[in-house]
């Protein structure tokens, strides 16, 4: 196959692409019924934030999803969207679009691959199995082709893995590093056994915080699959919107998108919510991987002192330990999650510029801020909450 054309074509819509087809790129390790590395590039997901509205028209994240085939067969896809603004991104380029509008450019539209509002490392190239160098190649040239073919001032693919970054970094792509902040499990037989690599004063912290969380006045619950029901988004979507009107000024998702996930991807989800009277005041919504646990939302109607802490992070870690889970992803941003444990990461993004000297600004860039990137991962991880073990040297 390595020898047959490769061809090529946008979609507009999911639905010109069969279900099967695309996931035997996406997540071919749940072919046999296993749960993909995440649910975020599979076709369920991506198909809500398409039928509930969420992207399309008058969001600026326009559907082009980008196909190669082989003799019709589909060897590779990428969810690509045409963006009219650098809003749901979380690898932000406002500083470049600004810069290039100042020097007389037009920076919008722009080409993105990514999954929309959704700051969790995995697989942007999708391939199938056994052709990964042929199918990446394709689907990285061809992005390159449509901007150039276009006059797009960019192109960019966030949050790809390390392995994609490389790969593509040889192809002529600039390679961008960033950080969030993730929980790792050591194996801990629980939550104590976690607390007991802590220093004592990060540990007696974070005990304190358990304790303030729970004198809310109820009780947090954690739901799964068919334990979550069509009610619970009612009190969800409140949370959502209060959030997303003060982080971004009006919500990305819209509400259908959630009654999709209760149809489509229920078992894909841990929800946990704080009922006080039975009643929901506070809750956040994680994604399951097979090796992790991705933060998503949260959202509440009542302030409780560490609340927050408790649903988004110490249950996501009792979730990830109960279940075997090596990791938890909370989300970008938020340096105060290092002293609760998650500890700083490298995240990837790709970038193509059309205009040779923007471009070779945006490089001397991505060096110097890889630099700082690295020297920051070092310093933070160095600064984290773990106890200190002495090293002694051998006489």
């Amino acid at each position: 196959m390595a020898d047959q054309e490769v061809t090529l074509e946008i979609v507009t819509s999911l639905s010109a692409v069969r279900a099967a087809d695309w996931d035997s790129c996406a997540c071919p390790e749940a072919q046999t019924g296993a749960r993909p590395e995440d649910p975020f590039t599979t076709y369920r997901f991506l198909q809500a934030l398409e039928e509930s509205g969420s992207v399309g028209s008058g969001t600026g994240w326009q559907p082009h999803y980008l196909l190669a085939r082989v003799d019709g067969q589909l060897i590779g896809c990428a969810p690509m969207y045409l963006k009219s603004h650098s809003q749901g991104e979380y690898i932000f380029d406002h500083s470049w679009a600004h810069a290039y509008e100042r020097a007389g450019g037009r920076y919008y539209p722009k080409l993105q691959v990514a999954v929309p509002f959704t700051p969790a490392t995995g697989r942007r190239l999708l391939v199938r199995p056994g052709l990964e160098t042929t199918a990446r190649h394709a689907l990285v040239q061809g992005m390159a082709q449509i901007g150039a073919k276009n006059g797009l001032s960019s192109a960019h693919i966030t949050f790809c893995t390390e392995d994609e970054a490389a790969q593509a970094a040889e192809l002529g792509l600039m390679h961008r590093v960033g950080t969030q902040y993730h929980w790792h499990n050591l194996d801990y037989a629980d939550f104590s056994a976690f607390l007991g690599d802590l220093s004592s004063r990060k540990r007696k912290m974070i005990r304190k915080e358990r304790a303030r969380a729970a004198e809310f006045g109820g009780q947090i619950v954690q739901l799964t699959g068919d334990q979550i029901e069509p009610h619970h988004w009612d009190a969800f979507w409140e949370f959502y919107q209060d959030t997303g009107a003060r982080k971004w000024g009006r919500p990305y998702l819209t509400r259908a998108f959630f009654d999709l996930l209760q149809r489509d991807m229920r078992h894909d989800l841990l929800l946990v919510l704080a009922l006080r009277n039975g009643q929901p005041v506070a809750g956040a919504l994680n994604f399951i991987g097979r090796a992790a646990l991705f933060g998503r939302y949260w959202g509440c109607v009542e302030d409780h002192p560490c609340l927050h802490f408790e649903c988004c992070y110490y249950q996501a870690m009792d979730y990830a330990i109960a279940h075997g889970l090596a990791r938890v992803e909370a989300g970008a941003q938020g340096e105060h999650k290092l002293a609760r444990g998650y500890l700083p990461a490298q995240v990837h993004s790709l970038h193509w510029v059309g205009d040779p000297g923007f471009a070779r600004a945006i490089s001397q860039y991505l060096e110097e801020e890889r630099k700082a990137v690295e020297d920051e991962v070092d310093i933070l991880t160095d600064y984290g909450p773990f106890r200190k073990t002495e090293v002694k040297e051998q006489e």
